[in-house]
């Protein structure tokens, strides 16, 4: 028994030693509990929407009061043209507008009917489905306390328009969350193995006693691996247009220009994980659940980033997918041009240069 405690008592100090190993162990639980427990979720809360009132009277009053209790919906400022609420939807500052035309309630008093207008951003369809349900379920309880207290049965209609997405078609949401996680993961596994397979193989050495310079090493690791992932770039354009039917709306150049940033951003993370690892199946692992988990919760793909907790969606400020992300919806979707995307691109250059600039000051010239 005392050599079996001895030999415990060894493994416990070995696997306390490897930092590395038990922030595996410790931290991947934690942080796959947290994404998924807050994350996760079929809720669509704080839905930034605006409510157009032409009628002005006792009705449209008292369903926009009920709107703006529920947690489901923000308010925004009050919008009076059709110009300004297009302008809204294709900036992505609003997920639904919904509209009383004149004489809302006199119509309602008169005829027993009204109609109001909701319109809604389905270039997400999941998401455009939701907060229509919500509304309409806070128009139907309305309904029923109108019915409750008058006479006459009073009915208010809400008339669903969809934008961008008819026909809630899953493949305009599919397309770019697809694109922006082939691509990250592709990048960073292909790459985050360059590096660390020539320690295991032992030709490291041949590499740095070599002419070139460090610099020159990255970029021959890293121009291959460009060459392949432009390609599914395309393979996936042109399979999207075949297949789905799922033009590109906007600039094709504009959007090239903004995929191949985003391609440059994944290899300098897979570069950054390949010099940082010891082995190639830890620079594997490393990149697949290091940047899948981040790239499938926290994009807007799966699930709306609003919805999460602060925490969680300043943490995904930090994930390039999400930039990419918007990038190819206000694209491909949107038919939208550099003047609606200039930030999320100038935001995933800066993180090229910090990531690559990183990665060039740890290439270790020496080896240990």
């Amino acid at each position: 028994m005392k050599q079996l405690i001895v030999f415990i008592k060894k493994e416990f100090l070995q696997v306390f030693r490897d930092k590395r190993s038990l922030l595996l162990l410790f931290g991947l639980p934690i942080a796959q509990i947290v994404l998924f427990g807050f994350a996760l979720s079929n809720e669509v809360k704080n839905s930034k929407i605006v409510v157009v009132d032409y009628s002005k009277d006792a009705v449209t009053s008292q369903i926009i009061r009920k709107i703006a209790a529920s947690k489901y919906f923000n308010i925004e400022q009050s919008m009076q043209s059709a110009d300004q609420l297009q302008a809204a939807f294709k900036k992505g500052a609003i997920k639904m507008a919904v509209i009383f035309p004149a004489n809302f309630a006199l119509n309602l008093q008169h005829t027993g009917k009204a109609s109001m207008q909701v319109i809604a951003d389905a270039s997400d369809p999941n998401v455009a489905t939701t907060v229509v349900n919500y509304v309409t379920q806070i128009v139907n309880s309305y309904n029923g306390q109108l019915s409750s207290l008058s006479a006459q049965p009073l009915q208010i209609v809400p008339e669903v328009q969809m934008m961008y997405n008819p026909q809630l078609l899953g493949a305009p949401n599919f397309i770019p969350g697809v694109m922006a996680l082939v691509l990250m993961l592709v990048c960073t596994m292909m790459t985050s193995v360059a590096i660390v397979k020539e320690k295991e193989l032992g030709t490291m050495e041949i590499l740095l006693v070599s002419p070139f310079k460090p610099l020159y090493i990255i970029i021959a690791k890293l121009t291959p691996n460009l060459f392949i992932s432009i390609i599914n770039y395309f393979i996936i354009i042109i399979l999207s247009a075949v297949f789905l039917d799922l033009q590109v709306k906007g600039s094709l150049l504009l959007l090239t220009f903004c995929s191949i940033l985003f391609i440059l951003t994944s290899l300098s993370i897979g570069l950054l994980i390949s010099i940082g690892a010891k082995t190639q199946q830890a620079a594997m692992m490393g990149s697949l659940m290091g940047m899948m988990l981040p790239t499938m919760l926290l994009t807007g793909f799966l699930f709306p980033v609003e919805n999460m907790p602060i925490a969680l969606q300043w943490l995904a400020n930090f994930v390039p997918s999400r930039w990419y992300f918007i990038i190819v919806k206000q694209i491909m979707l949107k038919g939208l041009g550099i003047a609606s995307v200039w930030k999320e691109t100038l935001i995933l250059l800066g993180m090229c240069v910090l990531l690559f600039t990183i990665s060039l000051k740890k290439f270790k010239i020496r080896l240990q």
